[in-house]
C-alpha cells in the first residue's frame, strides 16, 4: 500500500482518523507500521498528505494527518472497451486507475458474451473496490468513472461524438494499415474491441463519427495486455 486511502468516516476531528479493517490489516502485515511512523495518506477525491502513527493496536491505528498537496495529473484519456470477461475487466481496471485513467466506458459489441453482463463484478460498490487498489498503488485518489453501455450503435452515433470532442479518436484494430501514433500530446478517446476483436459492421460505424482504425503490430494481444500497451504507447 503506497497510499493510505482515507474516507471522510474515518475522522473523529479534522486532523485525527481511525484506521480499521482492510486497511489496517495490510498495514500491519504488510507495511508493518509502527508507532511514529510517517505515511502517504490522502482523501478520497481530495487532497494527498502525511500521516503520523500515534496509537496501534491490532484493532486499529490512530493517525494525526496533514493532507495540503493535489493528487497527480489525471492522463488526458477516455477509454470505451468493449466489455471483457470478468476476470480480465477487474485487472484492467485496477491497471488503468494506476495509470491515471478517470473515464472509463463499458460497451457491448457482437462478439461480448451476454453473460458477461450478468457478473457481480459489474456492481458499483464491486467495481469501486478494485479502483480503490488502483488508486493505494499510484498514489492517486480521484475516483474514476466507470458508465456502461448496453446498445453500441446507440452508444457510438448518440454519446461518444460528444465524449470524444476535441480529442484524437482512435480504434484499436488489428484489422487496418494504419500504425498506432506515439506520444500524443492531447487528449484522448481511445476504443478497444473484445477478444477476437470489433466486426466489420462495428468498426465501419466508428470510422463514420471520426474514429482512426490503428494496429499496434503484428502479435495479437490480450485485451488486458493491449490496454496497457496503447497507453504507454500513445503517451510516451
Amino acid at each position: 500500500m503506497n497510499l493510505v486511502l482515507l474516507d471522510i468516516k474515518d475522522f473523529i476531528d479534522p486532523t485525527t482518523v481511525i484506521i480499521k479493517g482492510r486497511r489496517l490489516k495490510h498495514l500491519l502485515s504488510v507495511n508493518k507500521v509502527n508507532e511514529n511512523d510517517c505515511l502517504v495518506c490522502g482523501l478520497l477525491n481530495g487532497k494527498i498528505g502525511t500521516g503520523v502513527v500515534i496509537k496501534r493496536s491490532e484493532f486499529f491505528l490512530e493517525m494525526r494527518v496533514e493532507l495540503d498537496q493535489d493528487p497527480p495529473e489525471p492522463l488526458p484519456l477516455n477509454i470505451v472497451l468493449a466489455l471483457p470477461r470478468p476476470k480480465m475487466l477487474k485487472r484492467i481496471i485496477e491497471t488503468v486507475t494506476t495509470l491515471g485513467v478517470k473515464n472509463i466506458y463499458l460497451i457491448n459489441s457482437w462478439r461480448v458474451e451476454k453473460s458477461f453482463w450478468q457478473s457481480p463484478l459489474l456492481e458499483l460498490n464491486t467495481l469501486e473496490k478494485h479502483m480503490v487498489l488502483g488508486l493505494e498503488q499510484s498514489r492517486d485518489t480521484i475516483m474514476p468513472k466507470i458508465v456502461q453501455k448496453r446498445f453500441f450503435t446507440r452508444f457510438v452515433t448518440e454519446e461518444l461524438p460528444l465524449i470524444s470532442r476535441n480529442s484524437l479518436r482512435i480504434t484499436a484494430h488489428p484489422k487496418t494499415s494504419n500504425i498506432c501514433p506515439t506520444g500524443v500530446n492531447q487528449e484522448i478517446t481511445l476504443v478497444i474491441g473484445p477478444e477476437g476483436g470489433f466486426i466489420d459492421i462495428e468498426i465501419e460505424t466508428l470510422e463514420k463519427h471520426g474514429f482512426l482504425s490503428c494496429h499496434i503490430g503484428q502479435r495479437i494481444l490480450k485485451v488486458e495486455t493491449a490496454v496497457t500497451f496503447l497507453i504507454s504507447r500513445l503517451f510516451s
